[in-house]
């Protein structure tokens, strides 16, 4: 999916759950891109054959010696980055819970300073 389509989508699942705010606009962003290159390594993955392994070198023999694909690599750590961009976005239940702590926490403390 592009980057557009990603952050439509971002946005709209954040309002569905009451996280959305301006300011998460730039976070929205960069999680949209990263969403966008994992999905093109993946069709480079799926379009080179699905092979998990690759001839890296063959040695003197002639043996060929197989290595993991770094498109698997590759999935897989932009599938973590993104996550910590859902978790801060609230868009997990962990993340929801600490935004709605902090939410609570900032409320009070806004309530005791309008007391002061």
């Amino acid at each position: 999916m592009e980057k557009a389509k990603w952050v439509k989508k971002i946005q709209a699942d954040c309002e569905k759950i009451g996280t959305y705010k301006p300011s998460f606009d730039s976070t929205i962003e960069t999680l949209a891109q990263i969403l966008e290159e994992r999905d093109q390594v993946h069709k480079q993955y799926v379009d080179g054959g699905c092979n998990p392994t690759i001839i890296v070198t063959t040695d003197r023999s002639g043996k060929e010696n197989l290595h993991k694909n770094p498109l698997i690599n590759m999935e897989l750590d932009l599938n973590r980055v993104a996550l910590n961009y859902w978790e801060s976005l609230g868009l997990t239940p962990s993340g929801l819970k600490k935004l709605k702590i902090q939410e609570e926490e900032s409320g009070s403390l806004a309530d005791v300073l309008k007391n002061l």
